[in-house]
């Protein structure tokens, strides 16, 4: 993961997610194994990760 771009409420939420994940060199994948809860707004951030080899769920 190079960076993250995130507009809207709540997303500070998400913001920190990523930002934890940057820190650790969290990739792509390690994200999308990750456990979310579901429905949270930080599940976007796993979808996202899982789009990232055409595995996404929810699109």
């Amino acid at each position: 993961m190079l960076g993250v771009h995130i507009i809207g409420p709540d997303a500070g939420t998400m913001i920190a997610e990523a930002a934890l994940a940057k820190e650790f060199g969290a990739s792509a994948e390690d994200i999308a194994r990750t456990c979310h809860a579901h429905p949270t707004l930080s599940e976007a951030l796993k979808e996202a990760a899982l789009a990232v080899d055409g595995r996404a769920i929810h699109i």
